[in-house]
């Protein structure tokens, strides 16, 4: 990353900020959006701000990436009954606000239903 200051994802790793964590490990970190789009939206994220958005972890770390995934969908098992949508933003005009690579894990609660536009704004 070319920024000096901490993303707040860093800060919520780092327990400076108070976040609603649902899964942690060496090297992910997952927790509850703070302004959800989705009765389910949660947010996967590395533990390293090393890369700004998915191309870039992609392209230095597939295992990291990999790892992502695998613990959004072990999130979505739990809180989904294994169905969900996967987002990753890049860039600003794509509606990217914190450049710490994470991913959105949104869906329906347990029996719920999401509808194809349900989430576009």
């Amino acid at each position: 990353m070319s920024s000096t200051e901490p993303t707040v994802f860093t800060r919520i790793i780092a327990r400076e900020i108070p976040a609603d964590v649902v899964f942690e490990s060496d090297t992910v970190i997952a927790f509850r959006d703070i302004a959800p789009k989705a009765p389910v939206h949660l947010l996967v994220v590395p533990k390293t701000e090393a890369y700004a958005n998915v191309a870039e972890l992609a392209a230095a770390d597939p295992a990291l990436l990999a790892d992502v995934v695998a613990v959004a969908q072990s999130l979505a098992d739990a809180h989904t009954d294994g169905e969900f949508r996967l987002v990753f933003n890049t860039g600003a005009s794509a509606g990217q606000t914190v450049f710490h690579v994470h991913a959105h894990v949104m869906g329906a609660e347990t029996g719920g239903t999401l509808t194809e536009g349900s989430l576009a704004e």
